[in-house]
């Protein structure tokens, strides 16, 4: 066993925030993450208000070894009001807050002494601890902007997204914290904009991350009216960094554990398993946490595997291992979990090792199919699986021979990463068009003919009969039409399987597929025992509740936020709707729904000029959508769908018969 983070030490912590209101040392478990200190963010998450004196709470009796500590059950929320000490000069000042309007100052804890829960987002009377770090501009005039419009604003060292909607103001960061999407060109949409390139959400009043993908939120700065003037007042580091990551909690029992036992055990390292161990100490969770994984690293960005192929493992992290240090997350990486016995509640690893757990999260993600042909086990023949793959497949394939089988998401992907660094790129592919079943025959038609223009060389309705090697390293690929294809490297990209062997005799309700089958609670048919990502059916509200599979990035993020609040009794459905992305040659295509069995497609815009929207429909209903080069309509599409409006074929038809110029009230939300 590689246990790759040390179980921290349990000592007294000196308050990371220097600020004597939140005292650590007094067992407040909520902590900032490293770097993220005083005034990252102006709301009351990032900077706690000056002089707050927590009540005391009643000390829990310790938990014994062994013991699975940690009450799942949703208690009764517990007001704990805050005493804010204002200097008597201070007093007649203008109290700033998102809207102009004064805050209540009320914290909840959630159940006991150990979850502390902000469930309200308060702004302080004057939050900053450090006046150097702080900016404060006139950006417009309370007229310039109407209902429902944003403005990127510049306060000098860094801009802000200010935005009015219901009369209110508000400020946050102008940037999506996951890629850096510019979010004025995003969707507002009550109370939320949604980021116009990966569907993100967030909320407005809070900053707080709504929808994914992406882990950090924005960041929330005060507004005050002055004279008819619009004042921002913010963090020269939060307009920087333009990001927050939200409070959460450690965990105080970690000497009262045991090696084999924990509280929280979570199978998989991926975006499911670190939204959801994200999630449970968001809610104030104070036990255990303890994840694995097969793979040698922490969690990574995984889609940047084929879309930036020669990243190494500590660039697409998606938190630092400090991260897992200050928030108590325990990652064993290189541990394969063999067998669940859910009647102890033990996990069995492949090496004997066991651990009980009191709930369980099953989030393996998929295994990459392989060949079936003759010399498959060749050298120099990959699935990209990690980020060692991945920067292996650059190296060999540089001005040398390349050949790609499947013209999957990441098959695509890879071939035109590596189109204009190697000698040759050929991809081979049963079907007749890339994307056929996805995206339909004409977009993928204009997919192909992008690729060819970019010498990528397609060999279509074929498979590979035999892999030749010379000297034990890969030299032609022949395909069963008989051509024989030089290559120096190939990478096999046919899909994947549901990685669930282990679940078989556990007694877990498995489909006939492989795929864990859980309902809108991410929970399996046992109690306790829950599941997220790529290895679940789930129903989905947006298709009546259909049972489907949906292997996309930003869904694993929510299935593993879901999965973390039913742990805690929230009893939270999953209703987001599907977003996906692909990037080839600096373009990408964005699409949101589910068009599985589409039986049509309505296009808006030019195919050739890879200018478009495509609108998927099933009878009468629009299910899905893509676009390339027209955003922000996805995320606009999204927001509608979201909302459970229904969009009508006859409705898209009427928006491509008259262009621009047409009924677009469907799209605006002011349609029935």
């Amino acid at each position: 066993m590689r246990q790759l983070l040390e179980k921290p030490k349990q000592q007294k912590e000196k308050n990371p925030t220097n600020n004597p209101g939140c005292d650590f040392d007094q067992g407040c478990e909520r902590r900032p993450e490293p770097g993220t200190e005083p005034a990252v963010g102006l709301s009351c998450e990032d900077v706690p208000a000056p002089s707050l004196t927590c009540s005391p709470s009643p000390s829990l009796p310790p938990v014994p070894a062994g013991a699975m500590g940690g009450c799942f059950s949703k208690p009764k929320p517990v007001e704990v009001k805050i005493e804010v000490v204002i200097p008597e000069k201070e007093r007649s000042k203008e109290e700033m807050s998102p809207n102009g309007k004064a805050s209540p100052l009320i914290y909840k804890v959630n159940g006991t002494a150990r979850h502390y829960h902000l469930e309200e987002h308060p702004i302080a009377s004057n939050p900053y601890h450090n006046p150097k770090d702080v900016v404060e501009a006139s950006v417009c005039h309370v007229k310039d902007l109407e209902n429902g419009q944003m403005r990127e604003v510049d306060l000098g060292c860094g801009k802000a997204l200010l935005i009015k909607e219901s009369g209110e103001f508000h400020a946050v960061g102008h940037k999506c914290p996951h890629y850096g999407a510019p979010l004025v060109k995003g969707v507002l949409s009550k109370g939320r904009v949604r980021c116009p390139w990966h569907g993100a959400c967030f909320n407005i009043s809070t900053g707080d991350i709504e929808d994914f993908p992406g882990l950090d939120s924005l960041p929330r700065f005060q507004v005050k009216i002055e004279k008819e003037k619009v004042y921002i007042r913010a963090s020269k580091q939060a307009l920087q960094t333009q990001r927050r990551t939200k409070m959460m909690a450690k965990c105080i029992s970690l000497s009262n554990y045991n090696l084999s036992s924990t509280n929280v055990l979570i199978i998989g390292a991926g975006a499911a398993g670190l939204v959801c161990a994200e999630t449970l100490r968001q809610e104030g969770f104070s036990d255990r946490i303890v994840m694995c994984t097969m793979d040698r690293h922490l969690p990574y960005d995984r889609p940047k595997l084929s879309k930036s192929m020669d990243s190494h493992p500590e660039q697409i992290a998606l938190r630092p291992k400090e991260f897992f240090r200050t928030y108590d997350i325990e990652v064993l990486t290189e541990m394969q979990v063999a067998a669940v016995d859910i009647k102890n509640k033990t996990a069995v690893f492949k090496d004997g090792f066991k651990m009980e757990y009191n709930k369980l999260l099953i989030a393996t993600g998929s295994t990459p199919k392989a060949l079936s042909c003759k010399g498959k086990e060749v050298e120099n023949v990959f699935n990209i699986r990690t980020p060692e793959d991945a920067n292996r497949v650059v190296k060999l394939a540089t001005s040398k021979n390349v050949v790609i089988v499947g013209a999957s998401f990441l098959g695509m992907e890879v071939a035109a990463y590596l189109a204009d660094r190697a000698h040759s790129v050929s991809l081979v592919e049963l079907e007749e068009v890339p994307f056929k079943k996805f995206f339909g025959e004409k977009v993928g038609r204009a997919v192909m003919k992008m690729f060819e223009s970019n010498r990528v060389k397609f060999y279509m309705q074929t498979e590979v009969s035999e892999m030749r090697e010379q000297e034990g390293k890969l030299k032609e690929v022949v395909l069963k039409s008989g051509k024989v294809l030089r290559a120096d490297v190939c990478v096999v990209g046919v899909g994947a399987v549901p990685a669930t062997g282990f679940l078989k005799q556990s007694g877990i309700n498995i489909d006939s597929k492989g795929f864990v089958v859980v309902n809108k609670m991410m929970q399996t048919n046992i109690p306790g025992v829950f599941a997220a990502g790529d290895a679940v059916t789930f129903p989905l509200a947006l298709r009546n509740n259909k049972k489907v599979n949906i292997p996309h990035w930003q869904m694993a993020h929510m299935h593993g936020r879901i999965a973390a609040l039913n742990m805690l009794a929230h009893g939270m459905e999953i209703s987001t709707v599907p977003y996906l992305w692909t990037a080839m040659f600096g373009k990408s295509i964005r699409y949101a729904g589910h068009g599985e069995g589409f039986d049509d497609v309505v296009i808006q815009g030019d195919l050739d000029e890879l200018k478009f929207v495509a609108f998927y429909t099933k009878s009468d209903e629009v299910v899905a959508v893509a676009s390339m080069n027209y955003d922000p309509i996805v995320s606009k599409v999204t927001e509608v769908l979201s909302a459970g409006r229904t969009i009508r074929k006859r409705d898209v038809e009427l928006f491509v018969r008259h262009g621009k110029t047409g009924d677009m009230s469907w799209l605006t939300g002011k349609g029935s």
